[in-house]
């Protein structure tokens, strides 16, 4: 009896001297962890490590003193510079270089650069007035000449020339092009409008290019007229409507429809 008291005791004894050497050793670690830290660094609020103060940034292990240049400001932040111009002045090789705006410009919405005002465009860092012609106004296009013709009025060497519309025509408001279209059942010829004739069998279709009409399914063009498709035995029209093809399993032999 008295033996296995002895050996309890002998066991609360070592429980107690394992947590006493657990409890130094977390210590001596904690200790350690936080001589770690750098100068002018602190322990983070959140997860392991630490993060430099305000006013410095990392480097090579250690926090460094943000520098500021001239004409700029601490930005608090530990990417980067550390530090950002102020606004009409550009960052170049870690200095903030004044900004110059010519005449006839204004700061971009970043007031690190400028913009030419309306009417104006940049030539050479500088800022040139568009010369609009008669019959012309100006464009909000950051490309091109800077300015468009008035409707009736195209573009022609720098100018704003009179769209002369031909009989059975209309302005199409385009800037390119001859800037008029022909009415419907009409079609462009030479600078006319020349009225379309559909054929015998044939409808009008609406499209500015080739003859301005279709011959109907089972017929097709030649010669300017509408001419029937000739099919021979065995054969259907096929997907266009203006041919044929035979029907399977015959194929086209001779003009004509024959077993494989």
């Amino acid at each position: 009896m008295f033996r296995m008291q002895r050996t309890r005791t002998i066991s609360i004894r070592l429980w107690i001297l394992f947590g006493l050497l657990g409890a130094v050793h977390g210590l001596v670690f904690a200790q350690s962890g936080s001589a770690e830290i750098p100068d002018n660094a602190s322990a983070k609020s959140y997860g392991n490590g630490w993060e430099c103060d305000k006013g410095y940034r990392e480097a090579k292990g250690g926090c460094a003193a943000v520098k500021v240049p001239a004409n700029a400001y601490s930005t608090n932040k530990s990417y980067r510079h550390g530090w950002a111009c102020n606004r009409g002045y550009l960052e170049v090789d870690e200095t903030c270089r004044f900004v110059k705006v010519p005449s006839n410009a204004y700061l971009n919405d970043r007031g690190d650069g400028w913009k030419c005002d309306r009417g104006h465009r940049e030539v050479k860092g500088t800022c040139v007035e568009i010369k609009v012609p008669s019959n012309g106004y100006l464009s909000d296009a950051a490309y091109g000449s800077g300015w468009e013709c008035n409707r009736e009025y195209r573009a022609v060497d720098g100018t704003c020339v009179a769209v002369k519309v031909p009989g059975n025509g209309y302005l199409s408001g385009s800037s390119y092009g001859s800037g008029w279209e022909c009415d419907r059942g009409y079609r462009a010829v030479d600078g006319t409008c020349v009225a379309v004739k559909v054929p015998a069998n044939g409808y009008f279709v609406d499209a500015s290019y080739r003859l301005g009409w279709k011959c109907d399914r089972g017929y097709r063009e030649v010669g300017g007229a509408c001419v029937a498709v000739k099919m021979p035995a065995k054969a259907h029209l096929d997907y266009s409507g203006s041919d044929w093809e035979c029907n399977r399993p015959y194929r086209e032999q001779q003009d004509e429809c024959a077993l494989p």
